[in-house]
C-alpha cells in the first residue's frame, strides 16, 4: 500500500468534503467488495498450489506411494492423503 496524496486524485468539491470529516490525517480507503481477489490471486500461489497438488495426483495415479510423495514434497503423509484423496 502506498502513500498518494488527496490533492492529486479527488476532485476539489470531493476534497473539502472529505476535509469536514479528516483534515491533515491519513486515511485508509479499502478495495470494494466487488474488486477483492481471492487468497493467492495477487502472489501467484494459488496457481503453484494446483500445478503441486496436480503433479502429486498424477504421480500417484503413475504408482508413486504417499510415503515417496511425502518425502519428494516436503508435506506430511495426511497432507499428500488429503490431496491425493479430493474430488478436485
Amino acid at each position: 500500500m502506498k502513500y498518494v496524496n488527496a490533492e492529486s486524485i479527488f476532485p476539489a468539491e470531493l476534497l473539502k468534503e472529505i476535509q469536514k470529516y479528516v483534515n491533515g490525517e491519513m486515511v485508509y480507503v479499502p478495495i470494494s467488495k466487488g474488486s477483492r481477489k481471492k487468497w493467492g490471486e495477487n502472489s501467484g500461489i494459488k496457481n503453484d498450489l494446483n500445478f503441486r497438488n496436480r503433479e502429486i495426483r498424477q504421480q500417484f495415479s503413475d504408482g508413486i506411494t504417499i510415503d515417496q510423495l511425502s518425502d519428494q514434497f516436503f508435506l506430511s503423509r495426511d497432507s499428500v492423503k488429503k490431496i491425493v484423496y479430493s474430488k478436485k
